[in-house]
């Protein structure tokens, strides 16, 4: 069974891509690499021993997507291809609609036109905008705080749409929460472009030096210490949820929206005391104001995930900061490699020839 991952290099997608070929699966790779490097591809085969085919393209370009279906016996699809920076989006609206939204257009008429019907996608928590309680479940109202949530809500639309019209479709819309950790060997793990967005690379670069201190947003909510409280979930346990998605969309036809998440949560503190307690360094941080649409708490029920595919995180908040601590002292700088253009030995097409 050959599996097409879209965004296959990136941070979640690269760990997905190493289960998946663990399990067997053939892999074929799309990555236009904006947030993403091609060393991260090399360092999948090391990890694996294993080789797969991968393409340089962007999604928005319809006529190569196409190619790669045509070239490759595709059974199914994980979508993780996008734009993700909440805080980028808001200045550039036009700019997460078209790549996101429209990309996912291009990437589903492919699919359409090469009878490929099975489908996982990569959505988010963030699609409950400010929740009024938590843990959340998929039956809550749903409404996005800005346009990179915004994007995530539209796709989840536009796939129950495209389900309605053909009930052979198959589809698992996947709302993971917070992501974090690396894989064991330390060879993969997040490498943000520039000042991270998120609080565990932001954490390890302070960490490792990279940074001089932890911007800590807001600590005046309802919480036991003041800072916002979030679901941490290792990457790896969120990866395998995709590999038991892609089992549960193979087995029957049909749309669902799952929750992955531990139903834990811990404030931004007890992050930082975590960290410090594995890692034996101080990070130094300090309170600014709280950014615009934060919600106090969001944590997960990630029941219906076990009901329906026999997924639970497994993986526990000391294992989470240790991963991403090993990933961060071998790769002080990331992957390090910026272009695929200036790596000729790389396996990778550029484009479709």
């Amino acid at each position: 069974m050959a599996v097409l991952v879209t965004g296959g290099a990136g941070y979640i997608g690269s760990h997905t891509c190493v289960e998946l070929l663990e399990a067997g699966y053939e892999i074929v790779v799309l990555d236009n690499f904006n947030n993403s490097k091609p060393e991260s591809v090399e360092r999948i085969k090391k990890i694996t021993g294993k080789e797969f085919q991968t393409y340089c393209i962007d999604l928005l370009d319809k006529e190569k997507v196409n190619q790669v279906f045509q070239e490759n016996e595709i059974d199914a699809v994980i979508h993780f291809a996008g734009l993700k920076a909440v805080g980028e989006s808001v200045f550039l609206p036009l700019h997460y609609y078209h790549n996101n939204v429209t990309g996912t257009l291009v990437l589903c008429e492919a699919m359409k036109n090469n009878n490929v019907k099975n489908l996982v996608f990569s959505s988010s928590a963030t699609v409950y905008g400010l929740p009024e309680q938590c843990p959340i479940t998929e039956d809550f109202r749903l409404g996005a705080l800005n346009p990179y949530g915004r994007t995530k809500l539209m796709i989840e639309e536009i796939l129950k749409d495209l389900y309605v019209s053909d009930n052979e479709w198959s589809i698992a819309l996947l709302r993971y929460f917070n992501p974090i950790g690396a894989h064991k060997s330390g060879l993969i793990g997040e490498d943000p472009n520039g000042v991270p967005n998120n609080l565990m690379p932001y954490i390890t670069q302070v960490a490792v030096g990279k940074l001089h201190e932890l911007n800590v947003f807001g600590n005046q909510y309802s919480t036991k210490d003041g800072t916002g409280v979030r679901d941490y979930i290792h990457v790896v346990d969120l990866a395998k949820g995709h590999l038991k998605a892609l089992d549960m969309i193979t087995s029957s036809t049909g749309i669902e929206a799952l929750n992955l998440g531990t139903g834990k949560g811990y404030s931004v503190l007890e992050m930082v005391s975590a960290f410090e307690k594995v890692s034996k360094i101080r990070i130094p941080y300090k309170v600014v104001a709280p950014r615009p649409g934060d919600a106090a708490v969001c944590c997960a029920n990630s029941d219906k995930a076990f009901r329906m595919m026999g997924w639970k995180a497994e993986k526990g908040i000391e294992e989470m900061c240790e991963d991403s601590w090993r990933w961060q002292k071998m790769n002080p700088y990331g992957y390090e490699m910026n272009n695929v253009l200036d790596h000729p030995h790389l396996s990778i097409k550029v484009g479709i020839f």
